[in-house]
């Protein structure tokens, strides 16, 4: 079996028809991904129940010391693995949470999950690395400290697996909604202008950006829904700056603040900041066009140099190599 793992004849088959399946599968997904609009705004409405429910809870409650809290039932076994290693205190720290909603995961499931997976994972990558580093013999030339040191490293690869994959996700979703961002702030000052509340404004908003940005038109809904429910307007536009975590939404949301506390007028400020936000996006998209060329360079002078050379070459050498 090691022998056979190890020898280049079968390796580069395998290799090549991972590849191979990897291209198709590149090329085909997108003929057959559907739109998730619908299951977003889905999960946006269960928030909404569940920040009624929360809410009408702690209304109940007021003279009792212990507010009331709305925990998702969903994972059980994970809860309570969670709860009785007490991972929250051992794992979680103040930007944890922060991290988890930007990605797009608010339930206190997603947070026992990725608590799970944090704890479970340098354990299963440890098993992973020392069977195929011990027992198929992978490093056997090396020396027994750096098998060991590259076990520790995979382990360690594991613990912060989860980190990179919300870092992937919270990228991802603010890129979608750095993009969309500017066209959500003029269709927010075109109802602005036209007498439009601001909550209605939001609705509004989140029905025409959807198809551009499904991740700016859930969070926009879940704005709208704070807007209802919570007792401070201020905290929802705050909910808003921090669940995106983006300045320029921040520089909105604070306009925003401003305008509710000393009513500063706001189409102003929005038109502000969507010409800022537009300006922005225009000098990233020129940022990238300039770092074109030099990033050009290399696979130009490896892949096309050469068989532009051979084309011109190419005939005048078979020409002298026929008359010698």
């Amino acid at each position: 079996m090691i022998a056979m793992l190890t020898d280049p004849a079968v390796l580069l088959p395998a290799f090549v028809m991972i590849a191979v399946l990897a291209t198709f599968y590149t090329l085909a997904m997108p003929y057959f991904e559907r739109g998730d609009l619908d299951k977003r705004m889905k999960s946006v409405a269960l928030e909404r129940e569940q920040m009624r429910a929360r809410e009408r809870a702690r209304l109940s409650a007021e003279t009792v010391q212990n507010k009331a809290s709305l925990r998702a039932q969903h994972n059980t076994s994970v809860r309570n693995v969670v709860e009785r290693l007490n991972l929250r205190e051992a794992l979680v720290d103040a930007n944890t949470m922060n991290r988890l909603r930007q990605a797009g995961y608010r339930s206190q499931n997603a947070l026992n999950i990725f608590l799970f997976a944090r704890f479970t994972l340098p354990f299963l990558f440890l098993a992973v690395a020392a069977f195929y580093i011990f027992y198929l013999g992978f490093l056997g030339d090396k020396p027994f400290s750096v098998r060991i040191l590259a076990t520790l490293g995979i382990a360690y690869l594991g613990f912060y697996a989860p980190n990179i994959f919300i870092s992937n996700k919270v990228s991802k979703r603010q890129q979608s909604i750095r993009r969309a961002w500017p066209d959500a702030l003029d269709l927010m000052l075109i109802c602005v202008e036209s007498g439009i509340s601001i909550e209605v404004a939001f609705k509004r908003v989140a029905d025409e950006i959807a198809m551009a940005s499904p991740e700016l038109a859930e969070e926009l809904v879940l704005t709208t829904a704070e807007l209802s429910f919570l007792q401070e307007r201020r905290q929802a536009y705050e909910n808003l700056g921090t669940r995106i975590g983006l300045d320029t939404v921040k520089s909105v949301t604070q306009a925003l603040i401003q305008a509710e506390r000393y009513g500063t007028p706001l189409a102003q400020a929005l038109r502000v900041l969507a010409q800022e936000c537009r300006d922005q996006r225009m000098n990233e998209a020129e940022k990238k066009a300039a770092a074109l060329p030099p990033k050009l360079t290399v696979p130009m002078i490896l892949f096309f140099l050469p068989v532009l050379v051979a084309v011109i070459l190419g005939p005048a050498g078979i020409q002298v190599s026929d008359r010698f």
